[in-house]
């Protein structure tokens, strides 16, 4: 049987592990498993919770004292990337047409465009084509972001018009004499 560490210790093993990144925590967790698992990628992650795969790929590194380069994870690449000016021209379009709470209650602006409505005055007033801009969806996403609401302008409400009970009592009263005469 292996032997297995006081709590204390794998504790203090997990926290440093979770600070390094890359390659040295890489070979940090190569160091672990040679000096507490004695090289047991299972019971390492056992203890650790560490993922078998890259403690196998950590001893690797360090057997040939190479480092295995990390894989590059393609992705979508990111609207601010692809159009470095679209967040500007969002803006100088949808403020004109947007105002702060009335009450200054938040720093939200609300619009009254739509995200539709931004995509078509892009497409219009500053000359993008619709497949370039993002969806719908992501448009409302990004205006979120950008801290507009896409909700009707909000006003003041005025006060309803109606009589408070002193108003009414003099009114029945006016009307009751009205009558009398």
């Amino acid at each position: 049987m292996l032997p297995r560490p006081d709590v204390q210790t794998i504790a203090t093993i997990k926290d440093a592990g979770k600070k390094l990144k890359g390659s040295t925590r890489r070979a940090f967790q190569a160091q672990v498993v040679l000096d507490y698992c004695v090289g047991n990628v299972s019971h390492a992650k056992t203890l650790f919770g560490w993922n078998q795969p890259t403690l196998r790929r950590a001893l690797q590194e360090r057997k040939t004292g190479e480092i295995i380069s990390d894989r590059h994870r393609p992705g979508r690449t990111a609207f601010s990337e692809k159009l470095p000016n679209l967040q500007n021209d969002i803006r100088s379009l949808v403020d004109p047409n947007s105002q702060t709470h009335p009450t200054f209650d938040n720093t939200f602006r609300y619009t009254r465009m739509t995200a539709q409505a931004v995509i078509e005055a892009l497409v219009c007033e500053k000359g993008y084509t619709k497949k370039e801009l993002p969806a719908l969806s992501t448009m409302r996403e990004l205006l979120g972001k950008m801290g507009y609401r896409l909700r009707r302008v909000q006003k003041i409400k005025p006060k309803k018009n109606s009589r408070n009970r002193h108003d009414l009592r003099q009114h029945q009263s006016c009307a009751h004499e009205k009558r009398q005469r």
